[in-house]
C-alpha cells in the first residue's frame, strides 16, 4: 500500500492552480470537468509520477469552520518537503508569499510556515 493522492481544501481552485504552479512551482498533472469543479491536481516537477495533491473545492459547510479554527490556531493543513528550508523561505518570500512562521529549528527537522492564499497554512520541512 502507497499514497497516491492527497488533498488540500481549496476557496477556488483557478487561485489554488496559479498559486500551486507559478508561486511553489508544482506541475498541473490532471484536470477533468466534475461538476460545478473539477478534479485538480499538481506534482513536483521532480517526480511527476508520485504523489498527486488534488486541489479540492472547500464548498462542504464543515469545511469553513475547519479551515477558520486550523488558521487561527497556527496549524497548518500539510506539509512539503524541501531540501533547504531558508532558501525555499527566502525564494518564497521574494515571490510575495506571507509567511507566519519563519524557519525554526527543532532538532531533526527545520520548518517554516506559509499562507497558501486558499484559506490554508502549508508547512515546508527539511530533515537534516
Amino acid at each position: 500500500m502507497r499514497i497516491g493522492l492527497a488533498s488540500v481544501l481549496v476557496d477556488d481552485q483557478d487561485k489554488a492552480l496559479r498559486f500551486y504552479t507559478d508561486v511553489l512551482g508544482f506541475v498541473k498533472k490532471t484536470e477533468e470537468p466534475l461538476g460545478e469543479a473539477r478534479w485538480l491536481t499538481v506534482v513536483s516537477p521532480e517526480n511527476p509520477d508520485g504523489v498527486e495533491l488534488v486541489l479540492e473545492p472547500d464548498g462542504h459547510p464543515a469545511v469553513g469552520p475547519f479551515k477558520l479554527a486550523m488558521v487561527e490556531d497556527g496549524i497548518p493543513w500539510t506539509s512539503f518537503d524541501v531540501n533547504d528550508v531558508h532558501a525555499e523561505y527566502k525564494r518564497l518570500v521574494g515571490a510575495g508569499v506571507r509567511f507566519t512562521q519563519p524557519p525554526v529549528d527543532y532538532g531533526p527537522v527545520i520548518t517554516a510556515v506559509f499562507d497558501d492564499t486558499c484559506g490554508n497554512l502549508i508547512q515546508i520541512a527539511q530533515m537534516k
